[in-house]
């Protein structure tokens, strides 16, 4: 597994602590948890098109239920 490094202000690392702290997690579960979830999201464009694709055939859907 790859670590990674990112600078953070000391207020912004308080507040990440603290956090963290809330959620039960270390700092840095914290921000593993959240990039995971963040690079599981769809890409916007592909969800645009998803999104449109589904609303044009919605009765064609419903009529093949």
């Amino acid at each position: 597994m790859a670590t990674v490094s990112i600078p953070l202000s000391d207020g912004d690392l308080a507040r990440l602590r603290a956090e963290a702290e809330r959620a039960g997690l270390t700092p840095e579960e914290f921000l593993g948890r959240h990039v995971v979830a963040l690079l599981a999201r769809p890409d916007a464009a592909l969800q645009k098109a998803t999104d449109y694709v589904l609303a044009k055939n919605a009765e064609l859907y419903r009529r093949l239920a």
